[in-house]
C-alpha cells in the first residue's frame, strides 16, 4: 500500500470481547472483512484487538462483531483512558479467577470423595437423592463458571463454526448429561460405566478459567511498552494566554500557543523553543539515555522529559499530529499486523476444531466398539478428555504475542517497525546497503581546516569565505557561516553576486574580485592555484571538500570541508559483518570522497556517483543474485530504494522523520539500530518458532494421548482434569516464553 492510498484510507482501532481462542480470530476477521468497504482487517489474539483499514462504517463494523458471537468498542488513539483500561482487565482478572474457585469448590471435594469412597453408589436410594443434588449444584456452577462458553458455543453454531468454546462446552457438558443420566438408568449402563463424573465438569472448568487468568495477567506484561508510550503524555500543560500562566486539559491546547515548561515536567505537545535554556531526555524517542541540551529555536517532542531548567516553547504540533501519536500509531499497527507465519498458523487453527471434533467422535466409537467393559465408560472419558485437551489457545497465542512484546521492546530502543513481514524478514538479511550522507555520516558537512597561503591571516581567509557564501544556498555555504561565527568573524559587504552552479560563486569586496570554488572554476578563470594545488589533492583522498578563495586573479587560501562519519558508524559496520552481513555503501558523491568515508567506517564495497532514483536498480541488481537486502537511508530521498528492499529502514531524527517511508524506522540516526533490529528480529523468529513447536507438540502428543495410544501397551488413560490443566498451562507457558523477549 503506498503512502496515498494511506491517506485515503482510514484505520479504526477496536476493542473484541468474547474472543478465547485463535479460531476465534478467524471468525472475527471474516466477519469484518465483509462488511462494504473494508480494505483489511487484522485481529490480534494477544490484546484482544482488530486493526480495520477502509473507508467502512464504524457502527456497521460493531454489527458484524456482534452478529458473529463477539463484542465490539472502538479504542481511540492517545485519549485512550488506560487507568480505565486497567481496572477493567482487572476487573475480568479478578471475575476469572472467582469463576476458577467456585468450580474448585465443588469440583475438589468431589474428586476427593470418589477417591477415597466418601459418596453412596449409584443405583441406590440414598444414592439417587446424593447425586441429583449434586447433578443440580453442578449445572449451577456449570452456569456461573462456564456460562460464557457454552453461549459462546451456541453463538458458534448458529454461524456453523467452532472455536475452543465447542470444545469445552461438548466435553464439560457431555460429563454433565452422562452422569445425570447415570443417576437414573444406572441399571442398563455396561457394568462399570455407571459413574458420575460431576468432578471433571467442575474440575476442568476451574482449571481452564484459572488458565485464562494466568494468561490474562501475563498478557498484561506484552502491551507495557504501549502503555509506558501512552503514560508519557500529560494530562495536562501550563499554557500563556494574556500574560498568564495557567493549566489546561492537553486537549484544549491549540497550535501556535506558548507553553511553559517547569523543571522535571513532561513535554505536552511538539514545538520549538522560544526563550529559555535546558536539557531534555529523549530516551523515549531514541532509547539514549544522555540528556539533550535545548536553547532558542531548538525542537521538543510531546512525551520527552526537561530537565533542571525552564523554558517557553510554541505549539507546532498538537494531539494525533505529534511524533509521540504517531510512534503509538505505528507501534500498534505493527503488533496487529501478522507476518506470513502467522497468517499460516491462523488458517491451521481455522480447521483444527472441526478436526479434534472429528477425532472425538472417532475415538468414541473406537472405544466403544473394541474397547474392554465397560466400553462405554471407556468411550466417553476418551472422547471428553480428547476434546478439552486439544484447545488450540496455545497455538493462536504463539506469535501474536511475541510480536507485540518485540515491537513494544523495538520502540523502547528507538525503533519502530511498522509490520510483522519486517520484523521477520530484518534477521535473515544478507545483505545491507547504506547511503552515506546522513546515514554514515552526520549529514551536516562542518569545516574540517583552514589554510591561507603565505602572506595572508587564516582568519582573513575565512572571513571573506563567508562573506562570499552569505548569499549562496549551497550546502557548504552553511558550514563555512557556521565556523565564521563561531569564530566571531563579522561578515564584509559584498556587491555583483553571481554563483556559477556546481563551480562556485563569485563577487566584489572592497573593491576586489574575489572567486569561491572548486579547482575546475578556478581553472576556468584562469587562476593560478600554486603551491595549493597539492593540498587540494591531498584533502579531495581524505574524503574532504576543498574550497579554494582568490583575490583578484591570486590564490589567497582554501577551506576544506568535510561531513564527518557518526561516531558509532564503524563498530556498527563491524558488528554487521560479525552477523555474517555483506556491508554496500551507495552514494551520489564523487569515487574518491566516497572511497575515503567508507575506508573511515570499515566499508571495503562502494558504489559511488549514483543518482536517488538509480539506487533501487542496485537493490534489484543484488536481488537478483540471491541476496536478502535491507536498505538503510534518509527516508525521503532514498523512498525508491526503501520500498524496492526486503527491509527498507528509514533513518530520521526527530519529528522530520519520515515514518511512512520505511519497514523499520530508526528514531535516532544510528546504524547500530540495524543491528539492534536485526538481532531483535533473530530472537523473535526463534521465539515464536519456540512457542509453535511447543503448541504442536503439545497438540500431536496430547491428542494421540488422550484417545488412548498408551493404553494398550502400559494401561494409561489421561483424566480429563488434568487435560483440562494442561490445556490451560500450555497458554500461560506461550506468553511466558515471549515475555522473555523484553530483556533483548
Amino acid at each position: 500500500m503506498t503512502v496515498e492510498d494511506r491517506e485515503q484510507t482510514q484505520t479504526v482501532r477496536l476493542s473484541v470481547l468474547g474472543m478465547r481462542c485463535a479460531g476465534c480470530v478467524g471468525e472475527v476477521e471474516g466477519a469484518l472483512r465483509a462488511v462494504p468497504g473494508v480494505a483489511s482487517a487484522d485481529v490480534n489474539f494477544a490484546d484482544h484487538t482488530a486493526m480495520v483499514r477502509g473507508d467502512a462504517d464504524v457502527d456497521a463494523l460493531k454489527l458484524a462483531v456482534k452478529e458473529a458471537g463477539f463484542e465490539a468498542a472502538v479504542m481511540e488513539g492517545l485519549e485512550d483512558d488506560i487507568s480505565g483500561q486497567e481496572e477493567l482487565e482487572e476487573a475480568r482478572y479478578q471475575s476469572l479467577l472467582l469463576k476458577a474457585k467456585v468450580a474448585a469448590y465443588l469440583g475438589v471435594p468431589l474428586m476427593l470423595g470418589a477417591h477415597f469412597n466418601w459418596f453412596p453408589e449409584l443405583g441406590t436410594v440414598g444414592g439417587a437423592r446424593f447425586w441429583g443434588i449434586v447433578s443440580a449444584l453442578t449445572l449451577c456452577v456449570m452456569y456461573y463458571s462456564g456460562g460464557h462458553f457454552y453461549q459462546g458455543a451456541i453463538k458458534s453454531f448458529k454461524l456453523r463454526q467452532a472455536n475452543m468454546d465447542t470444545l469445552i462446552a461438548l466435553g464439560t457438558g457431555a460429563a454433565w448429561f452422562f452422569s445425570t443420566a447415570a443417576i437414573d438408568f444406572s441399571d442398563i449402563l455396561p457394568s462399570g460405566s455407571n459413574h458420575a463424573y460431576f468432578e471433571a465438569a467442575a474440575i476442568i472448568l476451574a482449571f481452564i478459567n484459572l488458565g485464562s487468568a494466568l494468561e490474562m495477567k501475563a498478557r498484561g506484561k506484552t502491551s507495557s511498552a504501549i502503555r509506558q508510550l501512552i503514560g508519557l503524555q500529560p494530562r495536562t500543560a501550563r499554557v500563556v494566554r494574556e500574560g498568564q500562566e495557567i493549566d489546561v486539559p492537553i486537549a484544549d491546547i491549540g497550535l501556535g500557543e506558548t507553553l511553559r515548561v517547569r523543571p522535571g515536567e513532561k513535554i505536552a505537545v511538539d514545538g520549538m523553543v522560544l526563550e529559555g535554556h535546558s536539557s531534555i531526555d529523549e530516551s523515549m524517542l531514541t532509547g539514549e539515555s544522555i540528556p539533550v541540551e535545548k536553547s532558542e529555536g531548538a525542537e521538543v517532542i510531546a512525551g520527552t522529559i526537561n530537565g533542571n531548567g525552564s523554558f517557553l516553547f510554541k505549539a507546532t504540533r498538537i494531539g494525533r499530529d505529534t511524533l509521540l501519536a504517531h510512534i503509538i500509531s505505528s507501534v500498534r499497527q505493527a503488533q496487529a499486523s501478522k507476518p506470513e507465519i502467522a497468517r499460516l498458523v491462523d488458517k491451521v487453527a481455522s480447521v483444527f476444531v472441526p478436526v479434534v471434533v472429528g477425532i472425538a467422535a472417532f475415538t468414541f466409537l473406537v472405544w466403544l466398539i473394541f474397547g474392554p467393559s465397560p466400553s462405554l465408560g471407556y468411550a466417553f472419558v476418551t472422547a471428553m478428555t480428547v476434546l478439552v485437551i486439544a484447545c488450540p489457545c496455545a497455538l493462536g497465542l504463539a506469535t501474536p504475542i511475541s510480536i507485540m512484546v518485540s515491537v513494544g521492546r523495538a520502540a523502547q530502543k528507538g525503533i519502530l517497525i511498522r509490520n510483522g513481514d519486517a520484523l521477520q524478514s530484518a534477521g535473515k538479511l544478507t545483505c545491507v546497503v547504506l547511503d552515506k550522507t546522513g546515514t554514515v555520516t552526520e549529514g551536516k558537512p562542518s569545516v574540517s581546516s583552514v589554510e591561507a597561503a603565505e602572506g595572508y591571516e587564516i582568519d582573513g581567509v575565512l572571513r571573506l569565505a563567508a562573506s562570499l557564501e552569505t548569499g549562496s544556498e549551497h550546502p557548504l555555504a552553511s558550514a563555512i557561516i557556521a565556523e565564521a561565527d563561531k569564530r566571531g568573524l563579522e561578515r564584509l559587504p559584498i556587491q555583483s553576486f553571481n554563483a556559477v552552479l556546481g563551480r562556485g560563486v563569485q563577487a566584489t569586496i572592497e573593491d576586489h574580485a574575489v572567486l569561491l570554488g572548486n579547482q575546475a572554476f578556478m581553472d576556468e578563470n584562469k587562476v593560478d592555484c600554486g603551491e595549493l594545488s597539492e593540498r587540494v589533492k591531498v584533502l579531495a583522498k581524505q574524503g574532504q571538500t576543498p574550497v579554494l578563495l582568490a583575490a583578484d586573479g591570486k590564490v589567497i587560501g582554501l577551506v576544506a570541508v568535510a561531513d564527518p562519519i557518526k561516531a558509532d558508524s564503524a563498530s556498527a559496520v563491524a558488528k554487521l559483518k560479525q552477523l555474517g552481513v555483506r556491508v554496500l555503501m551507495v552514494t551520489g558523491d564523487n569515487q574518491a570522497t566516497a572511497q575515503a568515508i567508507a575506508a573511515l567506517a570499515g566499508i571495503t564495497e562502494v558504489r559511488a556517483q549514483v543518482m536517488p532514483q538509480d539506487k533501487a536498480e542496485v537493490v534489484k541488481e543484488l536481488q537478483a543474485r540471491g541476496e536478502i537486502v535491507g536498505m538503510v537511508g534518509d527516508g525521503i530521498n532514498d523512498a525508491p530504494a526503501l520500498a524496492q528492499a526486503n527491509v527498507g529502514f528509514a533513518i530520521g531524527t526527530g519529528t522530520d522523520i519520515a515514518i511512512e517511508s520505511g519497514d523499520v524506522v530508526i528514531m535516532k540516526g544510528s546504524i547500530t539500530k540495524v543491528v539492534d533490529a536485526m538481532e531483535l528480529s533473530r530472537a523473535t523468529v526463534l521465539n515464536i518458532k519456540q512457542n509453535l513447536f511447543g503448541a504442536f507438540i503439545y497438540n500431536t502428543l496430547s491428542i494421540p494421548i488422550a484417545a488412548g495410544l498408551l493404553y494398550p501397551a502400559f494401561g494409561l488413560l489421561l483424566n480429563p482434569m488434568i487435560a483440562g490443566a494442561a490445556m490451560a498451562m500450555s497458554s500461560v507457558t506461550v506468553v511466558t516464553n515471549a515475555n522473555r523477549l523484553r530483556s533483548q
